[in-house]
């Protein structure tokens, strides 16, 4: 008797509990993967065959299903056409997976899935099935309908799209979060357009992946129950770069899925020549920051001689700071230069518009460059070798200086 594990395509598994944060409190977000596995795919079998009994029927469709996937398979491989028997087939597939089905009295009719064990593939063909792939990419699809966009603020179908996506195919090495916990929050639409590299650093740490990938979706209804049409966009990285685009069309909203399913397949493609070409690639300033290290002083016999300069002494000091245009970088840089006992001051992470990084070399105890930040006008958060600097806003209405009357306004604050 054949045994087989059956996955029903158009219904995802879903997470239980609710999500731990006030604010989705009831919400039930979560569809987790249905399959992240290595497995060969062939997909769209039809068959349709007749027997006694409706089990026999299914029985020998799904025996049906599995020769002829398997002949798609081995073609697909450069392996030819080689015939097994079903005992053998039977040792190779790891699950049916029922896309859609009609059971009656004495016949089956269905369309099907067969997944096939990719170790014991390619011991049975002699053939080295493992493929490359490419860092793990954080996936974060985003779905823009009626003006308004979700990622996993609240379950989506373009989400549930990703989650029916089998990637054993595929050279992209997708991490796909399920949408619970701290998911709504960490990635929704507005961190697609974050270009803080030390945030996006964090999150895609929190995730262990190395980049990512946003798929992007914008659903538009000519009228209720009509047709529906997607446009679909292919963007990578924290800069949010655009990879390509189409537009898919059906007729009405019941095709949806269907929609959707080609649209992430016909993606996964586009990201995989992205890779190929190179379009896609490793991001440095993704990489985590080395932690920060005091500068020994070197140990020298005799004087230094000429022409040469005393290397530099101090501890290093990791500053974020606001970076909205370049003049702000500049003047940031040229202050903290400008303070008694630093060394060199240079930005090492740079994102206009955001928050940068800049490493300072002080000769002294951190505590006293915190001290001085703040005697420059400076509010300062953190402490020791890793601070974050913003400039301190005035407490007075504009016009009016510390101590003094209404006659002696004008510019006491500008210091």
């Amino acid at each position: 008797m054949m045994r087989r594990r059956i996955v029903a395509l158009a219904v995802p598994v879903l997470l239980a509990g609710a999500a731990a944060w006030a604010q989705y409190d009831g919400a039930d977000r979560g569809v987790a993967p249905v399959d992240s596995s290595g497995d060969f795919e062939v997909s769209g079998v039809r068959v349709d065959v007749a027997a006694r009994t409706a089990e026999a029927a299914r029985l020998g469709g799904w025996r049906l299903a599995q020769r002829r996937a398997w002949a798609q398979l081995t073609q697909r491989l450069g392996a030819g056409t080689q015939g097994l028997s079903d005992a053998a087939l039977d040792g190779l597939v790891s699950s049916i997976v029922v896309e859609r089905e009609q059971i009656g009295p004495t016949r089956y009719i269905a369309v099907l899935g067969v997944l096939f064990d990719r170790a014991r593939v390619g011991a049975a063909l002699g053939l080295a099935t493992g493929t490359a792939r490419s860092q793990p990419m954080l996936l974060i699809p985003a779905q823009f309908s009626g003006g308004a966009g979700q990622v996993f603020e609240a379950r989506t179908d373009w989400q549930q799209a990703w989650a029916r996506f089998r990637t054993g195919n595929s050279s992209v090495d997708y991490v796909r979060p399920s949408g619970n916990g701290p998911d709504a929050l960490l990635l929704n639409v507005g961190q697609t357009g974050r270009r803080d590299r030390a945030w996006w650093r964090n999150v895609i740490d929190q995730y262990g992946a190395g980049n990512v990938l946003i798929p992007v979706v914008k659903l538009r209804r000519e009228w209720p129950g009509g047709p529906v049409i997607g446009s679909f966009e292919g963007r990578w990285g924290p800069d949010n770069r655009y990879l390509g685009g189409f537009t898919l069309r059906v007729a009405s909203g019941a095709g949806l899925a269907q929609l959707l399913d080609a649209g992430v397949t016909r993606l996964d493609a586009m990201f995989q020549a992205a890779l190929r070409t190179g379009d896609v690639a490793a991001d440095p300033s993704l990489l985590p920051l080395p932690p920060a290290t005091p500068v020994e002083p070197a140990v020298e016999e005799g004087a230094i001689p000429a022409g040469e300069v005393a290397p530099a002494t101090g501890t290093v000091v990791t500053v974020q700071y606001d970076s909205a245009t370049a003049s702000a970088v500049a003047n940031t840089e040229a202050n903290l230069r400008g303070i008694p006992g630093v060394q060199s001051a240079g930005t090492t992470s740079l994102a206009l518009g955001g928050v940068s990084v800049m490493r300072v070399l002080y000769a002294g105890d951190p505590a006293a460059l915190a001290d001085a930040l703040r005697g420059r006008g400076y509010q300062v958060l953190g402490s020791g070798a890793a601070i974050r600097i913003r400039r301190a806003p005035s407490l007075l209405p504009p016009g009016i200086a510390n101590g003094a009357g209404a006659g002696e306004g004008g510019a006491g604050g500008g210091g």
